[in-house]
């Protein structure tokens, strides 16, 4: 992929992941950067046990980069001090 692709991508998986996870956001930058880690967390955790992890922008990998997403920004409010629910 390319680094548009994953600019897209990571800026869509941070900003559906934060409002999973917190309902605000953390500003334009951070959940594009943390959507950009979280995809490539996903992609890595979903290669690790289905083989198969982020390919393109396509849904099976939007929802691999949101569960990823989902996991580094509770990851970060869990020790940035930020609590969620």
């Amino acid at each position: 992929m390319g680094i548009i692709s994953w600019i897209i991508l990571g800026a869509i998986a941070g900003f559906l992941g934060s409002k999973i996870v917190n309902k605000t956001g953390q500003g334009l930058l951070m959940d594009i950067v943390l959507g950009i880690v979280g995809a490539i967390v996903g992609g890595v955790i979903c290669s690790q046990i289905f083989g198969v992890g982020v390919t393109g922008l396509n849904i099976s990998s939007l929802i691999v980069a949101v569960v990823g997403a989902v996991v580094v920004l509770w990851a970060y409010h869990q020790f940035s001090g930020r609590r969620t629910l």
